[in-house]
């Protein structure tokens, strides 16, 4: 079925029960809320901002939407993208472009002038949806995007160079239109880079949403009563198709701001949360705040939590061992995916499976595994080879790049570019990535992208970007930098160069030293992990 059905049934179902939450510890005060169907919560500034929608009001919102789109002339099968920070608005705007038809295209919120350009560009986007974070980075480019595309901006002031959202959908019908949409139409264009810079566009078919929203449910044992809280950002695989499950279940879920330890609780405390998906530094941190008496867990109402799992970066063992110390009921899992396969669940641990903890699990539902060598021939137990997954999930393609698509999939089976081995009891451990993205705190960071602007600095001869374990983050960028002969530079220079970098690409840790290259003129990336980490093939595993 189409990802929208499940949308229409819970409007029919659940009408008059809350869909999707809105928090903002950071606001404390009353906003406008120009859509009269938002419920405003909280009045004034003894808590959180809240807003809440039902299923009902959800589907209407996504119907204006689909009903703007295509009175602006959007037919389907045309781009449509998404520019925003998480939002009660987020996801009837991502719902509504399906209903009209067209395939949505969500895009990174720390893109760049640059990147935001080259996306819109290459997915062949005709509206793209932006909010009030992103006026300066889209009004740099709104010429090059040029006046045929709809630029339409959703906060308060708009600006000159775009159309009021809220203005335009005001008057659109809150009917279904009649477009006739099936599961193996194209449903969205979702973004992913290798090691080479500017991200790949990933096409999926609405089967494969909707596979993964049932997989979801099903993984998590969600049910109608559970309550979602959603904090990484909506734009991701990750934190879409986990919210998935509260659409195939008709259950809430909570778009949390922020990801501070006492938000958190607070949060699942308040609005009695059931399931919660973390990355590795926002569990670290709530165990510190725990550790150091900053937190106190009688302080919220927190029986109801039933499970935390984490995705995005390997998990410390001793992370879970040291959670489940302080909340002994929890049950926990860990899924593994890519943006190639829907996200997550292509592997998972189970919920009945803690004593693995380590491992990323074992096929998930409707997939299939292996782990192949070079030959493309499957390997052994216990040896190490690339892992290949293959289910409902995988990508169309890489939009209008055949020799990338041709790269990764063979006969449906998709090549991961991950490492892996699994043990005699058929369990999955990542043991190193064949790519060289570095991935911190649940962020893909491309080291070619960081090479290349550190090499404009007069001072640098050759540079190489590497990651290095880090027990917050998963992994820090470090800069191995070759500095020119005859000159001198320090660690200080760097930084205040790299100011010019958004703060997350930024390198974490400079080394001054040599950089080797091969025949062919590559970096030789291993030689430096092994050199500045210790990170050995089959040894990484022992890195969690």
């Amino acid at each position: 079925m189409p990802i929208t059905d499940l949308l229409e049934r819970n409007s029919k179902l659940f009408g008059d029960e809350t869909a999707l939450v809105e928090i903002n510890p950071e606001v404390q005060e009353v906003q406008r809320v120009t859509w009269k169907e938002y419920e405003l919560i909280q009045p004034s500034g003894t808590a959180p901002y809240r807003r809440a929608i039902t299923w009902s009001v959800f589907d209407e919102k996504a119907n204006r939407v689909a009903n703007l789109l295509i009175a602006r002339g959007i037919r389907k099968g045309q781009k449509v993208a998404v520019l925003l920070m998480n939002c009660l608005e987020w996801l009837p705007i991502y719902f509504g472009i399906l209903k009209s038809g067209a395939i949505a295209v969500p895009l990174n919120f720390r893109y760049t002038a640059d990147e935001i350009a080259y996306c819109v560009k290459l997915a062949d986007v005709d509206v793209l949806f932006f909010g009030p974070e992103f006026i300066g980075r889209v009004e740099d480019v709104a010429d090059e995007l040029g006046k045929e595309r709809l630029l339409l901006f959703v906060g308060e002031n708009c600006p000159s160079f775009a159309e009021d959202y809220y203005l335009a959908v005001a008057n659109c019908s809150s009917v279904a239109p009649k477009v006739l949409i099936e599961e193996d139409d194209e449903a969205a264009i979702y973004y992913s880079s290798g090691t080479t810079g500017f991200p790949k566009a990933i096409l999926l078919r609405h089967q494969a949403l909707s596979q993964s929203a049932k997989m979801e449910a099903l993984h998590h044992k969600t049910t109608h009563d559970d309550v979602f809280l959603c904090i990484p950002p909506l734009y991701h695989t990750g934190a879409k198709m986990h919210w998935f499950g509260s659409l195939f279940t008709g259950s809430k879920a909570v778009l949390l701001k922020g990801n501070s330890p006492t938000s958190i609780l607070e949060a699942v405390s308040s609005e009695g949360c059931t399931n919660v998906w973390l990355l590795v530094p926002w569990a670290q941190d709530i165990l510190a705040a725990l550790d150091r008496g900053e937190l106190r867990l009688e302080n919220y109402a927190l029986s109801q939590w039933r499970l935390m799992h984490i995705g995005a970066q390997p998990v410390p063992p001793s992370l879970i061992r040291q959670w489940l110390r302080y909340f002994p009921h929890h049950q926990y899992d860990t899924n593994y995916g890519l943006s190639e396969s829907t996200g997550p669940g292509c592997v998972h641990l189970g919920l009945e499976n803690v004593h693995k903890v380590g491992a990323i699990g074992i096929p998930g539902y409707g997939w299939k595994a292996k782990i192949v060598d070079e030959q493309n021939k499957p390997v052994t137990k216990g040896d190490v080879g690339e892992l290949c997954v293959k289910g409902p999930g995988v990508m169309v393609c890489y939009y209008k790049d055949p020799d990338a698509t041709a790269e990764v999939l063979e006969n449906g089976w998709l090549h991961t570019g991950d490492m892996a081995m699994q043990d005699e009891d058929g369990f999955i451990f990542l043991v190193d990535r064949k790519k060289d993205v570095i991935i911190s705190g649940g962020e893909n960071l491309y080291p070619v992208q960081i090479e290349d602007f550190l090499a404009a600095h007069p001072k640098v001869h050759d540079v190489a970007v590497i990651g290095l374990p880090d027990q917050r983050l998963g992994e820090i960028a470090a800069a191995i930098i070759q500095v020119k002969a005859g000159q001198t530079c320090t660690e200080e220079e760097i930084n205040r160069f790299c100011m010019d970098l958004p703060r997350y690409k930024r390198p974490r840790k400079i080394i001054f030293a040599d950089v080797p290259r091969n025949a062919t003129g590559k970096i030789e990336k291993p030689k430096l992990r092994e050199m500045y980490c210790g990170v050995r093939l089959v040894e990484a595993q022992n890195r969690s």
